[in-house]
């Protein structure tokens, strides 16, 4: 018998996002680039997300929404984490709209869930790369709300 399959709540990071820039459609939906410019990690972990990175998005033709955010935050104690974010967004198209033009959207109505991956050199924070993570986000019109879990 294996374990049981079980999550536990450690952290929530806000990442505070700037203006989406467009490649336009490549041949398989519309990417989009959005910088990430700061934020905050309050939890288990307490820290800023840095100034710096941003999500690479696919949107494909039928608005399910891909997405690869790569940035960092450092710790109250200094310490620099590297995150890497995949998931994704989707729900129904009228909705997804209204996020897109940064109009509020009720969280629970779009599903939008993350596999968060963590690298740090900090002893304190090895754990972060020793675990898998999964999280459940909200995008707001200058923030994307993440609730990190940790898998058991």
């Amino acid at each position: 018998m294996t374990p049981q399959l079980e999550t536990r709540y450690v952290f929530t990071i806000t990442v505070r996002i700037g203006e989406v820039t467009s490649a336009g459609e490549i041949g398989t939906g519309v990417r989009r680039i959005i910088p990430i410019i700061g934020g905050e990690v309050k939890g288990e972990v307490n820290g800023n997300v840095l100034p710096f990175g941003a999500d690479f998005q696919i949107i494909r033709p039928n608005e399910l929404i891909e997405l690869e955010a790569k940035y960092a935050f450092e710790t109250d104690d200094g310490a620099v984490v590297y995150v890497e974010n995949k998931g994704l967004r989707f729900g129904p198209v009228e909705l997804l709209r209204k996020l897109k033009r940064g109009e509020p959207v009720d969280p629970k109505l779009i599903y939008f869930r993350t596999v968060p991956k963590f690298e740090t050199g900090a002893e304190k924070y090895r754990w972060l790369m020793q675990n898998l993570f999964v999280a459940s986000a909200a995008r707001h019109a200058d923030r994307v709300v993440i609730d990190v879990h940790q898998v058991l």
